[in-house]
């Protein structure tokens, strides 16, 4: 009774009184909010579809970060008793609304890898960077519920579950301690404010854009142009056109010229585009008179792959280097000076992409590349194009970012729910 007591409280306390004083924040100020704008917050700004074609661009859309170690404004809730627990259903949620997985690459594997067969209320989260031996056993150690890799531990299909295989085995563990494996990936990578724009964060502020720009993979790729006879047929293939494309995406267009008929336009889904057209080919008009348009994805501004920083303030080779040693928390990178450089060079631009990234990297001007690897030929082309190259092995260059992000998840779920940053995950790697 009592119980329900307080939860009856806690339901109209949520609803009279909707602002909440900010604990933690990015900033050092402290911020008054709403729940419903703190819920909000957390949304990567995305703009919104686009239901026109769109034209081909080929410069990077230029963003101006005040400074690129701090998030936006957020809130996080605190209220005396409030221990609530989350499904993991609404952890994932959550997961998406941070980093939606439609950013990430289409030749990833992200999401959630390992579900239990149980449902239970998860208590404990646990990041890292690569799942490991060592970091499963310090899942069960800290009883976790959820393990968050960011790099996915199951990435080939597999054929079947052995002991034999250091990755089969660990899902296996997984599944019989009930723990979920979930993993963003390059997700993380292009989301703005993510794993790239903290990585360039590390040299200051600068004039951030997007190497590689992500596309509204929801938009409509194909426009179809027609002519019907009349508004009843119309009305008729629409309802079946509809049922192709989800019932709820078709968008059209219609306009009546002279006797000839209605002239009508439609955009669809790649998945809708082969049915739709079987449909318009079962009708006379429109057969007769039927053309096809690609359309082009417009663009997610802030969101990509890699990112190109001109910094307000340059600084030197030298200084550049002890910036990301700090900023990586390394003791050693390794260096290739370009050509005609010297540690007393003036950095200007930096370009970065966490991990191994010379694909991302390739072709971008530059005075400085900052990776986690590349190979011994593409560094020598760079540094013949007089580009400096900064490597810290490949997680070392994403690691760090495992404790921004813990903040930012932190501040978005109930107090119930812990989340850790692994103690164990470490770069396979080291300089002895």
């Amino acid at each position: 009774m009592l119980t329900g007591l307080r939860n009856l409280s806690w339901i109209i306390l949520s609803f009279t009184n909707r602002r909440c004083w900010r604990s933690k924040c990015f900033n050092s100020h402290t911020a008054l909010c709403s729940s419903a704008s703190a819920a909000s917050s957390i949304l990567p700004l995305f703009p919104s579809p686009s239901r026109i074609r769109s034209s081909p661009t080929r410069r990077p859309i230029l963003l101006h970060y005040p400074s690129v170690h701090h998030f936006s404004t957020r809130c996080r809730f605190h209220s005396t008793g409030r221990t609530s627990l989350m499904e993991l259903k609404d952890v994932l949620q959550v997961l998406e609304q941070l980093a939606p997985l439609s950013l990430a690459e289409s030749w990833d594997n992200v999401g959630l890898l390992v579900e239990p067969s149980k449902s239970r209320p998860v208590k404990t989260i646990l990041l890292t960077n690569d799942l490991t031996d060592a970091v499963m056993e310090e899942a069960a150690t800290v009883s976790c519920d959820l393990i968050i890799s960011y790099h996915p531990p199951l990435f080939r299909p597999i054929k079947r579950l052995v002991q034999k295989d250091w990755k089969q085995r660990l899902a296996i563990r997984a599944v019989e301690a009930g723990i979920a494996i979930f993993s963003p990936h390059t997700s993380w990578d292009s989301v703005k404010g993510g794993v790239n724009d903290w990585l360039v964060g590390g040299l200051g502020n600068g004039q951030v854009s997007v190497l590689s720009q992500a596309t509204d993979s929801n938009s409509h790729s194909h426009k179809l142009d027609f002519m019907i006879r009349s508004a009843e047929e119309l009305n008729g293939l629409l309802e079946e056109l509809k049922a192709y494309d989800g019932g709820t995406t078709l968008q059209y267009a219609g306009s009546r010229l002279d006797n000839s008929g209605i002239h009508v336009s439609i955009t669809c889904s790649d998945s809708a585009l082969t049915p739709s057209v079987l449909a318009l080919l079962r009708y006379s008009s429109p057969s007769q008179s039927l053309s096809i348009l690609k359309l082009e994805k417009p663009p997610l501004s802030g969101h990509g792959q890699g990112r190109l920083s001109v910094l307000e303030q340059p600084v030197t080779m030298a200084t550049a280097i002890q910036k990301m040693k700090s900023h990586l928390g390394l003791s050693h990178l390794r260096l290739a000076l370009g050509s005609g450089k010297t540690l007393e060079s003036s950095v200007c631009t930096v370009a970065v992409c966490a991990g191994s990234g010379a694909s991302v990297l390739n072709g971008v001007k530059a005075d400085l590349y900052i990776t986690g690897e590349m190979s011994h030929h593409e560094v020598l082309d760079a540094v013949a194009k007089g580009t400096s190259v900064i490597l810290s092995d490949h997680s070392n260059s994403e690691r760090g970012f495992l404790a921004v992000f813990r903040e930012r998840l932190a501040a978005t779920l109930p107090d119930g729910v812990t989340v850790l940053v692994s103690k164990a995950d470490r770069d396979p790697l080291e300089v002895v």
